[in-house]
């Protein structure tokens, strides 16, 4: 529970954020995870469009490249197990599998410990298109990094094991 105004009996109000770069709100403490955190969502937030925005693949959503980016990193798996993955119902999954698979983008196996469930993995035509995604993505992120002060590149770099680090403890 926050503490009160003494004199209102009322939670204090909020300290105004301060402007950060290009915008992003910030405060001043350089280790408060809040406030890291407000600030790398806020430039996810923003990046992610950037890089989505660009691709001439209009028919492979942001979903779409997740499930099929979490194949070619855990395949095969079965549909519960890209649900699981992904953080998202098992029947949105489900249909999401029927589109990949109907884009002729993943293959279908039975599961060899179980007859009646499938294993869902890329296929040929799945992984040559999240290779050119990626390149593609990569490019234009590369173009942006370019543009970037040495200094402020290293930065970026210093800070990569920290943010492999997030991805890793999700699992």
């Amino acid at each position: 529970m926050a503490p009160s105004d003494t004199t209102t009996g009322r939670p204090p109000e909020p300290a105004p954020e301060r402007p950060g770069p290009a915008g992003v709100p910030g405060g001043s403490a350089i280790g408060d995870p809040a406030e890291l955190a407000g600030r790398l969502r806020a430039v996810i937030q923003h990046l992610l469009p950037l890089l989505r925005g660009h691709s001439p693949y209009r028919d492979l959503t942001p979903s779409r490249t997740a499930a099929l980016a979490t194949l070619d990193a855990h395949g095969p798996l079965r549909v519960s197990e890209l649900a699981t993955r992904m953080n998202i119902a098992l029947s949105t999954t489900s249909r999401m599998v029927d589109l990949l698979d109907d884009r002729g983008w993943i293959a279908r196996r039975t599961d060899p410990l179980d007859q009646r469930a499938s294993l869902i993995s890329l296929n040929d035509a799945g992984r040559a298109l999240l290779r050119a995604v990626r390149r593609e993505t990569t490019g234009l992120l590369a173009e942006r990094l370019g543009r970037l002060s040495p200094d402020r590149r290293q930065l970026l770099h210093a800070a990569l094991p920290a943010l492999e680090e997030l991805v890793d403890d999700a699992g």
